[in-house]
This record gives C-alpha cells, structure tokens and sequence, in this order.
C-alpha cells in the first residue's frame, strides 16, 4: 500500500510539473472583451475557468488537447492545441444570427440553465466557495410584468416571501429565520450599487427594479458580510439589461389583466463605435384585487457608457427614477378573513414613493492582471404613509383625522475595488465610504378620503419630527489561493466603523374616553452611537471532477440597530430604547454540480446564529385596557439551522422536439430561541420561519412554444416569538400552511411574441403576513386567481 501511494503521490507530481501556463484574450463578435466566458481545455484531463471583465484567461494545462469557449449568443469555439502557443491566444466569437434555426439558438442556452452559481471570480467580486444562485430572469417562463417573485425566484431554495399586493411594487423576501419586510435583511443593490432606503438607518427596499428590465438576479448568502456589509442574510444584486453587441434593440410590452390591470413597458439599447447605452420605462396600474386597493406606478431608467481608445478604462452613468401612488385596503382580522378575504375596512389609506437613484461606474485595466473599479452613487428618495394606524378591530370612523408618516432619504456613497491575479490565484481589496440622512416626521393629516400627504401641523407635528445622519467607513481585503486545479482557499477581513444620530422629539399624548387630550407633553432627544469592528470569513472549495464541487465557508455578521425606528408612534407596536446591535455568525456545507448530464444539484447545509436577535414580542397594556401591542426588543439569542436543496432534471427530449424539465426546491429549517430574559421565549419558534417550503415546476418546451406548471407550498409558522395563535387585533397569530399553484405559457413568432398566465390557478385563499403597521395593520389577504396577457415585439438592427 506504502508503495501505491507513493506511486499516485509521483505520477501527480509528475503531471504537474508537465502542466503549463495557456493564456487567451476573448472577444465577442462586436470587437468587446467578453466577461465570464466559459474556457475548458481538454487533456489528459480537464481544465476550466472564466475569463475576467477584460477578456482574458489563463490555465494550466498539458498539451495536446482541445480549447473550448462558450458564450450564450455565440458559436461554440473549439481549437486543436498540440503545443504551448508562441504569443497569446485572440479568440474572435461568432454571434448566433436571429435568423438560424431554433435547434442552433436553443443549444445556446439550455432549458435548465435558467438558474447557475456565481463564478469563483466574477466582474469585482470573489464568490468561491459561497452559497450564491443567479436566476436568468429573461430565461424564466414566469408573470414578469407583475414582478411575481414566487414564480420569478421559484428555483432559490428557502426563501419565505411576502405578498403585499398583486402588482409587485415592493418586494419582500427573507430566508433563513430572517423577516421579509421589504427585503431589509439582504443587502439591496442595481448593478452593484445600494437601492434601499439607507443602508445603515433603514434598509428597507421601497423600490423593485422591473422584473421586464432584468437580466438577471444575483444571491449572495450569509458569507456576503465580508465584501457587502454587515447583513445576516447577505446580497441582492438586481443586474438590468445592457446594450447590445451592436447596432440597437428596441422592445415593447403591453399587458393586461384581471382587476383593471394595465402594465406598458419600452426599452431601447445601442452601441456605436465605443459608446453604449440602455432605457427603458414602465407604467403599470389597476384596481386591485379588494376594494381600495387601486395603483398607478411608473419607472425610468437612463444608463449611456464610453469606452476608452485604448480599450483599458470604460465608464457610465446611470439614473433611475420611480413613483407611484396606491390605496392600501388594510388588514383583516382573523374572523375577517374567514368571512370574505377581499373585503376592505380601511377606505382612507394612502401610500406614496418618489424614488431617484444616481451612479457613476468606472472599470480600469491598469495591467493584464491587475483591475479597479470605483462606483458612486446617491439616493435623493422620500415615502409616505397616510390612513388609520388605529387596531383593526376598531371600525374607522371616517371623521377623524388620519396619521401621515412622511420620510426623506439623501444618501451619497463611495466604492472602491481592486483585483490583482497572482498566478492561478486572486487578491481583492476594497473600500466604502457613506453617509446617509434620514428625515421622519409623524402627525396628524386631513379626515377627508383622498390621497392628501399633507401634515396639518407641519412646524410641531403630533407624533414625532427627527433626523437621523449616518456614517459608515469600511475597508476588506480577500485572498483566493488557487491550491491545484481542485482546491481553492479564501480567507478575508473586513474593517468597519458605524456611526449613528438621531436628533428630534416626540410627543406623549394622552386622550380621555371623549377623545380629549389631557396630557400633552414634548420630549427631545438627541443620541450617537458609534462603533468599530472587525469581521472575517474562510471558505473551502473542492472540485469533484468534470461536474461537481464541495464547498464550505464560516462568516461572522453583525447588524445595526435602525435609529429611523424609534419613535414611529403605533399603537400596535413599540420599540425598547434599550435595544442593541446584533452580532452572530453563519455557515455553509453544500454541493453543486451534475452528477449526471441530465441532472443539476445545488444542495446545503446552513447554520445561522444569531446574538441579542431582534425580534417582537407580544405585550399588553396596564389596566384598564388591556390592549395587546407588539414590542421590536432584543429577544435572545437564536439558531437556525437546516438544508436547502434544489433538484433540476431533464426528465424526456422527443425526435419531434418535445422538451420536459422538473425542478423541485426544498427547504427545511429548524429555527429556536435558546437563551432569552423575556419569559415564555427559551426554546420557542424564531418567528416568521417557515419549518418547511417547497417549490416545484413542470416546463415543457416544443419549436416556439414554452409553459411552465409551477406549485408553492409553505408551510405553518409564527409572527412572534411568544408564538402567539391569535389574538384580537390580529397583529399576532399563526400564519397558517397555504399551497399556490401557477400556470404560464408564451410562444414566439419572429419579432413577436404573446405570452398568457394565470396566477393562483386554484384561486386558493390565503396570507403570507401579519402587518403592525401599513399596509395593515392586521392580516394582508394574497390575491386571488388572476388572468394576464402580454404581447411583445421586438426589433433589431
């Protein structure tokens, strides 16, 4: 055996010391360096990597063997190498014509590959051995005009989604015993840059980018902490659709659906000699589901980028506007809901957004292994909520005045990226300068019906006026050690400090039984907090031959409480000013790959701990009242841990052209509170963690025909951590099991093409969530079975 051993131990030796440096530059037809361009070659065995955002590869390889290079869009490349090359390869792709046969343009992209992981390396960020998932979202055969995230995402695995409304204006979405509300525990970006409300003081997303504009979706899970911030749940990227190859595109959409739903969407794209360009805009709007629920909605967006002479220095601009206006029903209490799901008891409530993004990008080659990127951006953003905030359970009386929340958000930021290739291997480095201000003022607004977001006190408000300024510097270095061509090590730290103010006042009001203030007293305030830390991460990667790979990865996270908080006045809700930052750590064993040609597993184990978890714990008021409330505090440390699987398989491929895929999405998760000071929380259900999800799909594809059967089930859980059944005003209380079914089905004429869904085919009543405040308070019913139709034309040249 000793001898055996030494043998394989020579042999590999001796192959590596045979193996020899191939280095390549890709190009796609339009002369552009082509990122992320799938390289293998194959020898004796076989190689593989991506090329980076200038074009360019390098393997270690032994010679004789054959170059493959593939690139959605483009002719496969294959060249014969007998020997080391003299000079660098210039590899020139070939783009598939519009105009070839569906055999050729369908092997561009298989069917399955709607879904992929992130590259060990992939435009500025390193993602080996990290938990990532990107959805090609123009691949999906799903709603798209109105952003239905439970078909859009169906295929990342855990995923607890919130449906506020049924036109897809904000989303929420949280995994792994975090919240949804509005996607605030994930850091929120487009293209690379924040989108939410404030990174530090409210990270809460009030702006979805067009699923329509998307080209896809980017998942960072919890080991993002390191390069992204500090969230538990880790990133988001929104990436939109860019200019074409050459030449321009123009696309135009128009959808309509049941409810008085009415959706226009046009975007342009061009390149000319070096300079590019990509717009689109929406408008979406409709009744709604319930009664008082209608909206009008509208987005822009203007991006125009340069390319240097050289090739070496490319920059943009981009700007993205949206606003919309919705009545909001309210919730429902329990009997409610039981009763009719669509009925309305709230005809007064209002919600507003006015949301303008700005950044500036420039990627710079200074070497062929060295490149920086700089990204800046700003927010310039307000929203405003205006109804009754009163328990749902209390009729509204429709006299009284109504409670306006009115918010700003003007934020400026700064990042910066450095990558250098040493050897096989890869050092980033980076840094984030920020500052954030936040305005939020609470009173007293008109008693009439309309959508007036006016404050009746503006100087002295009723229920609050403060600014919270935040500041944030943080500065990471992440080194990927390319061991051998199966295993990869990254080891990083991350360097943070956080600053955060608030400065204003609230008033404590109290009214006798005829409605009569008899106190009335203004308290100021004006409190800082600032912090330093340090996190870090290490990750493990091991590629299990031609088709799978073992990783593993152990981040430590940590989350700042949101001063824009504190003193919202609800009466269903109330927040301890002792409340604390949130420290903790997460973890990932998982496997990803084909085992067999017709089959694709993306498969983990996670871990989550959490310390001095923020959570909501049910109360009450002194007597005589009783009232119960909902108070945000520290509850105790939490665990969470569980498996997250997802199954694709070509399951039959006809002579005649017949396509069937299934997928299914598992998820189970085992999420407890283990150590708390408030009693009756030890050993409880961590809210708003569904102990099992599952999603599963049918696709079937033939000539220019596409359908998708897709089923959602979720499973029972909690909405605090006293794990309250129910109670009155229905702010707490078990969200009980639900099971959703969806249909799509599109086919494509040349330039045309119609698509047709229907969504909650089995018209299944249910809800994904318990509102404290707006959109509630109380239950918020999902929509019920809906129609929509959508024609598309498109044209380029």
């Amino acid at each position: 055996m000793k001898k055996l051993g030494l043998l394989l131990l020579l042999a590999s030796l001796v192959t590596e010391i045979q193996a020899q440096n191939l280095r390549g530059k890709v190009f796609l037809s339009s002369g552009r360096f082509s990122e992320g361009a799938t390289v293998v070659f194959r020898g004796q065995r076989e190689w593989q990597t991506t090329t980076a955002a200038n074009g360019s590869f390098e393997l270690k390889v032994d010679f004789p063997g054959m170059l493959l290079v593939f690139v959605p869009g483009h002719r496969l490349y294959k060249q014969r190498i007998d020997e080391k090359p003299s000079q660098e390869l210039q590899i020139q792709l070939t783009a598939i014509s519009q105009q070839l046969g569906e055999v050729q343009v369908r092997d561009s992209l298989p069917p399955t590959e709607s879904m992929r992981n992130l590259r060990s390396v992939e435009g500025f960020g390193i993602y080996a051995a990290r938990k990532t998932e990107v959805v090609a979202v123009q691949q999906v055969t799903a709603n798209l005009a109105t952003n239905n995230a439970r078909q859009v995402l169906a295929r990342v695995a855990g995923l607890n989604i919130w449906e506020s409304d049924g036109a897809g204006l904000q989303l929420g979405i949280g995994g792994r015993g975090l919240s949804p509300n509005r996607t605030s525990n994930f850091n929120t970006r487009q293209d690379g840059y924040d989108m939410a409300a404030d990174a530090l003081g409210y990270p809460e997303s009030y702006y979805s980018p067009p699923a329509e504009a998307l080209e896809r979706i980017e998942i960072v899970r919890g080991a993002a902490s390191l390069q992204y911030g500090t969230q538990f749940g880790g990133m988001v990227n929104f990436r939109l659709q860019t200019a074409p190859d050459s030449g321009w595109q123009v696309r135009a959409r128009l959808t309509a659906g049941s409810f008085g739903f009415r959706n226009a969407f046009v975007s342009v794209g061009w390149r000319h000699g070096r300079n590019d360009g990509f717009a689109f805009v929406q408008h979406k709007q409709g009744d709604g589901w319930r009664p008082n629920s209608g909206f009008d909605a509208q987005t822009a967006y203007l991006q125009s980028g340069w390319k240097s002479r050289s090739g070496k220095s490319y920059q943009k601009i981009a700007y993205t506007h949206m606003r919309y206006l919705a009545q909001q029903p309210g919730g429902l209490t329990d009997t409610q809901f039981e009763q009719d799901p669509r009925q309305s008891n709230r005809p007064r409530n209002w919600f507003a957004i006015n949301w303008n993004l700005f950044a500036h990008e420039w990627e710079l080659e200074l070497s062929p292994r060295t490149r920086y990127n700089a990204r800046t951006f700003g927010l310039y953003a307000g929203r405003a909520a205006l109804g009754n905030l009163e328990r749902i359970n209390v009729a509204d009386a429709v006299v009284g005045n109504r409670t306006l929340i009115d918010g700003t958000y003007q934020n400026v930021g700064h990042e910066s990226r450095l990558l250098h290739r040493i050897g096989l291997s890869q050092l980033l480095l980076g840094m984030r300068l920020y500052q954030g201000t936040t305005t939020a003022r609470q009173g007293d607004a008109s008693a009439a019906a309309d959508a007036n977001f006016r404050l009746l006190n503006p100087a002295y408000p009723e229920g609050s006026d403060y600014r919270f300024p935040n500041q944030n510097a943080a500065f990471f270095a992440e080194y990927l050690w390319q061991v051998n061509h199966r295993w990869k090590v990254t080891a990083g730290l991350r360097a943070e400090y956080i600053r955060t103010r608030a400065q204003g006042f609230y008033r404590q009001r109290v009214f006798d039984f005829a409605g009569n203030v008899v106190v009335d007293r203004r308290i100021d305030e004006a409190t800082e907090r600032g912090r330093s830390f340090v996190i870090g991460a290490l990750g493990l990667s091991y590629q299990a031959g031609e088709r799978g790979e073992w990783y593993a990865n152990l981040a430590q996270n940590y989350r700042a409480i949101n001063f824009s908080d504190l003193r919202v006045v609800n009466p269903n809700f109330r927040i301890d000013p002792n409340l604390q930052d949130e420290r903790g750590y997460t973890a990932d064993i998982g496997y990803r790959g084909r085992p067999l040609r017709w089959m694709r597993v993306d498969g983990s184990f996670f871990w989550l701990y959490y310390n001095n978890k923020i959570g909501q714990v049910l109360r009450a008021d002194q007597p005589p009242l009783f009232l119960d409330y909902r108070l945000r505090t520290n509850v105790a440390a939490a665990r969470s841990l569980g498996v997250e699987m997802l199954l694709e398989a070509d399951v039959w491929k006809s002579k005649s052209g017949h396509q069937w895929q299934v997928y299914t999405n598992l998820a189970f998760t085992h999420a407890r509170y283990l150590r708390s000071n408030e009693p009756g929380i030890e050993g409880k259900q961590v809210e708003l963690v569904p102990p099992v999800i599952v999603r599963s799909g049918l696709q079937h594809r033939f000539k220019n025909w596409r359908s998708a059967l897709q089923y959602s089930w979720v499973a029972k859980h909690f909405s605090d951590a006293t794990n309250a059944l129910r109670t009155a005003t229905a702010v707490e209380g078990l969200i009980p099991a639900y099971g959703v079914a969806d249909v799509s089905l599109s086919y494509q004429l040349k330039a045309w093409r119609m698509e047709a869904s229907i969504n909650n085919l089995l018209n299944t009543a249910y809800f994904t969530r318990r509102a404290d405040g707006y959109p509630g308070p109380g239950i918020i019913p999902s929509d019920g079975r809906s129609f929509f139709v959508t024609l598309q034309y498109s044209l380029q040249r």
